[in-house]
C-alpha cells in the first residue's frame, strides 16, 4: 500500500499523486508497487528488497543519491504468544522524497498523521528524522508500560492462584522484552553514524537533536533491561514457590502415610495365624485397637513437635 503525504504548516496531509508530496509511506508493498516506486524515484532495488524484510538489522547504506536507514520499531501484533514484537522500518532518502517502508502497519505513523505533533519540514532532513525517531522511542516506552502493567496483573493473579496460564503469559512477556532489548541495542550504533545521512558533519543544533533522540532511546533500553530483570526474577521466585509447595505437599503426604502405617502394622501382626498375646481374652479386639490408637497418637505428637506436619 502506497500513501502519499504532503507537508503543510507542521502537519501531514494525504496527497493524490507522487509529484505533490514530500513523503511516501509504504506498508506491506507488492512487487508491482516496489517496481513502480523504484522506477519513478530511482531507488536501488536492493534498498527496496531490504526494506520489506521485517527481520532486517539496523544499518545505514548509501548508493549514489539515495541513502537507506533501517531501524527496529516496536509493534503490537496482539497475538497470544508474543503480543509485542519489533519489526524493521526502512527510511529511504532520495533527493526529492522521504520514503518509509514497513511490512506492518506501524502505530508511529498513526500518531504523526493525527496532527498531535508539529513536525519540521521534510527538507530539513535531520530535524524531520529526529522527530520521527523521537516518536519511535516514545512508542517503545508506551509498549514497555503496557508490558509492565500486564506483568503486574499476572503477578497479582499468580499470588492468588498459581495457574499455568499466568506463568505462560509472564513467559511470553519476557520473550517480548527480549525482542525489545535486542532491537534497542541494535539501534544504538545508528546515532553515531547519523552524519552519513547528509555526508557531512552535523551542526550544533542537529547534534543536540540527535543527542535528545539518543537519550530517549537509552531510556527505553534501560527500562527494557530493568523490566526484563524484574520479570526474570519473578519467574525464578515463582518457580521456587512452586517447588517449595510441592515439597510441602510431599512432606505432608509422607507424614500421613507413616501415621497410617502404624495401625496397619499392628493389624498385620494380630492377623497372623499363630498364637498371640491376649488372643483368648474377651477383649481381644480392643487390645490391638487401643495399641493402634496409642502408636498413632504418639506418632502425631512426635511429628508436631518436629514441625513435620
Amino acid at each position: 500500500m502506497l500513501t502519499y503525504l504532503k507537508y503543510d504548516h507542521g502537519k501531514l496531509h494525504a496527497a493524490t499523486v507522487l509529484e505533490d508530496c514530500q513523503i511516501v509511506r509504504v506498508v506491506a508493498p507488492t512487487h508491482a508497487e516496489l517496481a513502480l516506486l523504484g522506477g519513478r524515484l530511482e531507488i536501488p532495488l536492493d534498498f527496496l528488497a531490504a526494506a520489506t524484510d521485517r527481520d532486517e538489522r539496523p544499518r545505514i547504506e548509501t548508493d549514489g543519491d539515495c541513502r537507506l536507514m533501517v531501524i527496529r520499531v516496536a509493534h503490537q501484533q496482539g497475538g497470544p504468544d508474543t503480543p509485542y514484537v519489533t519489526v524493521a522500518l526502512a527510511i529511504i532518502l532520495t533527493p526529492t522524497h522521504i520514503v518509509t517502508v514497513c511490512s506492518e502497519v506501524s502505530m508511529v505513523w498513526e500518531d504523526l498523521l493525527g496532527g498531535r505533533i508539529r513536525l519540521p519540514h521534510p527538507s530539513e532532513r535531520v530535524a524531520f528524522l529526529c522527530a520521527l525517531f523521537m516518536q519511535i522511542a516514545r512508542q517503545y516506552l508506551a509498549m514497555l508500560r503496557l508490558i509492565r502493567e500486564e506483568a503486574d496483573a499476572a503477578e497479582r493473579a499468580i499470588q492468588l492462584s498459581l495457574k499455568n496460564e499466568m506463568l505462560i503469559h509472564m513467559l511470553n512477556l519476557e520473550k517480548c522484552l527480549v525482542f525489545f532489548t535486542t532491537s534497542l541495542r541494535a539501534n544504538e550504533p545508528i546515532w553515531d553514524r547519523f552524519r552519513r545521512i547528509h555526508g557531512r558533519e552535523l551542526s550544533e543544533d542537529e547534534k543536540d537533536m540527535v543527542d535528545d533522540v539518543k537519550v530517549e532511546f537509552r531510556q527505553a533500553q534501560e527500562l527494557a533491561d530493568i523490566y526484563s530483570n524484574i520479570l526474570s526474577g519473578m519467574m525464578d521466585a515463582f518457580a521456587s514457590i512452586i517447588a517449595n509447595n510441592q515439597n510441602l505437599v510431599m512432606k505432608l503426604l509422607t507424614s500421613i502415610t507413616i501415621i497410617l502405617m502404624l495401625p496397619t502394622l499392628v493389624a498385620s501382626i494380630y492377623g497372623m495365624n499363630v498364637d498371640l498375646p491376649f488372643q483368648h481374652s474377651p477383649h481381644a479386639f480392643l487390645v490391638p485397637l487401643a495399641l493402634s490408637a496409642l502408636m498413632s497418637s504418639a506418632g502425631i505428637v512426635f511429628f508436631f513437635k518436629k514441625k513435620w506436619f
